[in-house]
């Protein structure tokens, strides 16, 4: 490689490339045929780095040749070598060396691990990145295709959304072990350690490509143990191209022509695309943006896959709707939890139905909508908590749900950042007993209290519980006091009628699907009455978008009645009655008395429920 040399006013003598290295030898301070020269070099690191040990001699000598074409060893414009050498060595004795590492590629394998507890936690990290991109739909489902050398069919889970997409740097990011945080201030944002997106796709498969797409640009990206097997470091295949409406050329200010040629080349020789399924997912983009993953070689169980999928029915009810299941179906342990029916373990759908605070974004699982569940929206007999710990304001809502009595659950909810971190969380008496709580669901976000002022986070970073922290110990007791007024100031005293009516909550609540805001309706309409698509102009409540969304005043204890299309299944049976005296918010409350019926009251003890 020829080099000219620059004239003395650019202030450099010799400019050398060789390899991932550039020398620069610059001027001496006094003009002299002996004066030592200084050498600066630069290493680029944006290029694969050949690890393979190198004789030192050799590479001196090949950098020796260089520098002689810049002028000759003997012309006035040239540099002996000899000297450079020697101001080389003085330059690098007084500079500190720097250590860098390698990752071997079972590495991979390795990262997958943070979720080997529960695999819906690898999922969950990447709808959290779908939501940070501001998507406002997301498809999940299990598709099959077929493998190239084994001509195999095997499923592959794939996960799109039309967020805001990735250009090339920020797909760097995403494959990168950890990146440095943005200065922004997000509140909404989720992610925070810069893993999620390896930790959560190594660990539903072995190979996962990334096609994502913004308004200038769309780029690949092959993380895969397929590909870097019997290699001493992980190599990530990435092409970008900029984008110009639909015309796509490769972006030459990321990666060279042939960077991008070999990288593709890869992607096709070690996954199930080609060019031509390449361009058929790349068009369901269209003219807009977003992600789309897929991942394949899928974690096994056995001599099955760690996940089970089934297709919903067309136009079957809300169960017969299609779903993907732990292949295992066991409920997690918990503390003080006997009861083995909790959906949210096993069923995606269930999990999705619960996993944000304030649901946004529609999300399909199996191509069949996923109905959002906000909990405390659920409730019945609310009451909003308030309180300071370590001088940060909390919040609580705290409520009972008939369908969690019957599933014999309850206990507290724990949202950060609007996302759903632990479930079923038992405190107070909820520990010592299986009745006493028994139905009780509290719900709160604990950001204010997790996420320090100094950037340190309390959240694991699977996402999926909390460190031992003063933070969570003070939360512990918090919740526990309140929990056990709750359920002595409402539950001490409860008399139901013989049939066991079905109760709605105090609000029953109605998600308009474009908005996404959510809407209260009348006590007296019927929510099985409502479209499977509904809007805000539609009824019963005749408004629109632009309406500020609904929300309960804290301080409020609402107690519901039994209200039309929840009739017991008996024509005379009794009302639900509550004794001693409540505030209540409007003329929802009504306490009948029948004094001929005979109906068996229910006292707490420490033990329980237990009938007199």
């Amino acid at each position: 490689m020829h080099h000219k040399v620059p004239r003395p006013a650019d202030r450099i003598v010799a400019l050398i490339t060789f390899k991932q290295y550039q020398f620069y030898i610059l001027p001496p301070a006094l003009v002299s045929t002996s004066s030592p020269v200084n050498v600066a070099y630069n290493i680029d690191n944006t290029g694969s780095v050949d690890t393979r040990p190198r004789d030192s001699e050799s590479d001196v000598s090949l950098a020796g040749s260089q520098l002689e074409e810049c002028g000759g060893p003997n012309t006035a414009e040239g540099l002996k070598f000899s000297r450079a050498e020697e101001t080389c060595n003085e330059y690098q004795s007084r500079v500190p060396l720097k250590n860098f590492i390698r990752a071997d590629p079972s590495y991979l394998k390795t990262l997958g691990q943070a979720h080997s507890g529960w695999i819906f936690g690898a999922i969950a990290e990447l709808v959290d990145n779908s939501k940070d991109a501001k998507a406002t739909k997301m498809d999940i489902f299990v598709d099959i295709i077929q493998l190239k050398k084994s001509r195999k069919d095997v499923p592959m889970l794939c996960l799109i959304d039309d967020g805001q997409g990735m250009n090339h740097d920020e797909v760097m990011k995403m494959v990168s072990f950890g990146h440095k945080q943005s200065d922004k201030v997000d509140t909404d944002r989720i992610g925070k350690f810069g893993v999620g997106f390896k930790t959560g796709a190594m660990r539903l498969g072995r190979d996962v490509l990334v096609l994502t797409q913004t308004t200038t640009s769309r780029s690949l990206a092959f993380l895969s143990q397929s590909l870097n097997e019997g290699k001493d470091n992980i190599e990530i295949p990435i092409v970008s191209y900029c984008r110009q409406g639909q015309l796509m050329e490769v972006d030459l200010s990321m990666q060279s022509e042939a960077l991008a040629k070999y990288n593709l080349k890869a992607i096709k020789d070690f996954s199930p695309f080609n060019k031509y399924l390449i361009g058929e997912k790349a068009a369901l983009f269209g003219t807009g943006t977003g992600t789309q993953i897929y991942i394949w070689n899928l974690d096994e169980w056995g001599s099955k896959y760690c996940l089970e999928w089934h297709d919903g029915l067309k136009g079957g009810s809300s169960f017969h709707q299609g779903d993907i299941l732990i292949q295992s179906k066991r409920t997690r342990s918990r503390p003080g939890q006997i009861s083995q029916k909790v959906p949210l373990d096993y069923s995606l759908r269930a999990y999705l139905e619960i996993i944000f605070l304030v649901p946004r974004m529609k999300i399909s699982v199996q191509r069949t909508l996923v109905k959002s569940r906000p909990l405390s929206k659920f409730l019945t007999q609310t009451v909003v908590e308030t309180g300071d710990i370590l001088r940060r304001p909390v919040e609580l809502i705290l409520g009972f749900s008939q369908l969690e009595w019957e599933r014999a659950n309850c206990g507290m909810f724990l949202y950060w950042h609007g996302r759903l971190i632990e479930a079923y969380k038992r405190v107070g008496g909820m520990t010592h007993s299986a009745d006493v709580g028994r139905g009780v669901i509290g719900v709160v976000d604990v950001t204010n209290l997790m996420d320090d002022e100094d950037g340190r986070v309390w959240v694991h970073n699977n996402k999926q519980g909390f460190q031992d922290s003063e933070q969570y110990a003070c939360l512990e007791q918090w919740l526990s006091r309140k929990v056990d007024e709750y359920w002595d100031n409402n539950f001490d005293a409860l008399e139901l009628n013989k049939d066991n009516c079905v109760f709605k909550p105090d609000h029953e609540w109605v998600q308009c699907d474009k908005c996404r805001k959510w809407r209260i309706l009348p006590t007296d309409f019927d929510s099985r009455k409502l479209p499977l698509e509904w809007f805000c102009f539609m009824k019963p409540f005749k408004g629109q978008c632009s309406d500020s969304e609904q929300k309960m005043a804290p301080g409020i204890v609402n107690v519901s009645t039994k209200r039309s299309g929840y009739a017991c299944l008996l024509k005379d049976s009794n009302d639900k009655k509550l004794e001693g005296d409540r505030k209540t918010s409007g003329a929802d409350y009504k306490s009948i008395k029948y004094e001929d019926a005979k109906i068996p009251a229910l006292k707490r003890l420490r033990k329980g429920l237990w009938k007199q």
